[in-house]
């Protein structure tokens, strides 16, 4: 008895090494001696069958073997919980897929542990000629869902652009896959926006049924345009805002003041109906107003320089640091290695302390509003903006009346040149500095003007 279960266990080894081989005749000569060695791989311990290690090491000839005298191998599953299927098609071994496929064609329903069936390990790798003869045997499969995400949203996580438009030309007429949502309400759209997917964005949006729902929101009511602009700013953003300009995308607070500026009764109620309807109709005018004083205001302006420099903060520190530390060595230590230059040029090297002194002071000032912990807005971003320009600009101008200081008098002609156009070109870049804010100021006040101007008209048309 013992010399027999020997012989079996030992024929059982040589199926497993021969399946790790790809050697068919080993398997036959193995089912010579026991015709059936097959029927008892699931009496052992082994947690996979002969099937799933060929079909995960790509031995066609052998799969093919093996199905032949036992098919109902394909049905069989590891221990977690996966078929031969889930492993060819995760390995993108096509011709052992459509062996698998004719045996029973509902193992592409089947769900591992994780709950994914082989479409989702095929799209996950981007095995694209494993997801056709899939999607081909069982079309049924596009809709099984993975924790609440469709196969669409797994090839974007996974970022196999060419497997998504497999899927969206196998689901021409199944347009709600195309806008079907996770279970955070996220679309594709917004899935591939958090990942910055350029190329997916521009294909996503070139299909109308996608276009149409662009402003569609998710579960915290955010559009795909919402969550670009939490994201950071880099080239990638810029392509894609623009991108998403081209397609007519929105963010949600635009919707809401469009969605509020449409309401409106459409005949005329009656008296207790009416006082309703007016105040209902000055409350949307001035949420309306509210929002876009928020949006469009200088204080809104503000807050974004606010938000650029508490994101910079560190930068900045180093900055101001490094600018004091030189202002305050140039103070102690002046050009020529002492105050002698003070007699020689008293006029110059008085200027030169006065602009050295400013940089100095603005530069405490700057790291003074940095390390007191207050947050870089409003306010505070002004003052903050308007140290740093001060310490930049006089620690140039110490500069030059450094230099001025220590170069011999005969060389000073030639340096004048070199000062001029220096000082030029810093005065022309202050300026269009403060030519750009002013212009956003000024379009910013006439906008809002022009947003009160029509909540009065329109105000004033309601009450009457």
């Amino acid at each position: 008895m013992d010399r027999r279960r020997d012989e079996e266990n030992n024929n059982v080894v040589a199926v497993y090494e021969a399946s790790l081989n790809g050697c068919v005749s080993t398997l036959n000569t193995s089912i010579q001696r026991d015709a059936m060695l097959l029927h008892k791989i699931s009496l052992t311990s082994f947690a996979e069958t002969p099937l799933h290690i060929a079909a995960l090491l790509g031995h066609v000839e052998f799969t093919g073997a093996l199905l032949s005298k036992k098919p109902n191998l394909a049905n069989e599953v590891d221990s977690l919980g996966r078929t031969p299927l889930h492993l060819a098609s995760a390995e993108g071994h096509t011709e052992i897929v459509k062996l698998l496929l004719p045996t029973n064609a509902e193992i592409c329903l089947v769900c591992d542990e994780d709950g994914r069936i082989p479409l989702h390990l095929a799209a996950m790798r981007g095995r694209m000629e494993a997801m056709k003869e899939l999607l081909f045997a069982k079309p049924d499969s596009i809709r099984v869902e993975l924790d609440g995400c469709k196969v669409f949203h797994l090839c974007v996580q996974y970022n196999h652009l060419d497997a998504l438009k497999l899927l969206v030309e196998s689901s021409i007429n199944e347009d709600d896959f195309l806008t079907s949502k996770d279970s955070d309400g996220n679309s594709i759209l917004h899935l591939a926006t958090m990942l910055k997917q350029t190329k997916t964005i521009k294909y996503l949006l070139s299909i109308s049924e996608i276009k149409r729902e662009v402003n569609a929101t998710n579960r915290m009511g955010y559009t795909a345009l919402d969550v670009l602009e939490f994201s950071p700013r880099d080239f990638k953003y810029l392509r894609i805002q623009d991108i998403f300009k081209e397609a007519g995308a929105r963010r949600c607070t635009n919707l809401m003041i469009s969605t509020s500026s449409s309401l409106g009764p459409t005949v005329r109620p009656g008296a207790e109906a009416q006082t309703a309807q007016n105040t209902f109709n000055e409350a949307v005018q001035a949420s309306q107003s509210s929002r876009f004083l928020r949006s469009w205001s200088w204080v809104e302006y503000l807050r974004h320089q606010g938000n650029w420099m508490e994101e910079r903060r560190g930068t900045l520190m180093v900055v101001a640091t490094v600018i004091a530390t030189m202002a305050f060595q140039a103070g102690i230590t002046p050009p020529g290695g002492t105050a002698v230059l003070s007699y020689a040029w008293p006029l110059t090297y008085l200027i030169f302390l006065a602009f050295n002194s400013v940089s100095f002071v603005a530069s405490l000032c700057a790291m003074l509003l940095i390390i007191s912990g207050f947050p870089l807005r409003n306010k505070f971003a002004i003052w903050l903006t308007s140290a740093m320009i001060t310490t930049v600009t006089f620690m140039a101008l110490t500069y030059i009346f450094a230099v001025v200081l220590v170069t011999p008098r005969f060389l000073l002609p030639k340096f004048d040149f070199m000062v001029g156009f220096s000082t030029v070109t810093w005065i022309e870049l202050l300026v269009i500095l403060v030519v750009v804010h002013a212009i956003s100021l000024y379009w910013m006040v006439k906008k809002i003007r022009k947003s009160t101007h029509r909540s009065n008209i329109s105000g004033s048309s309601t009450r009457s």
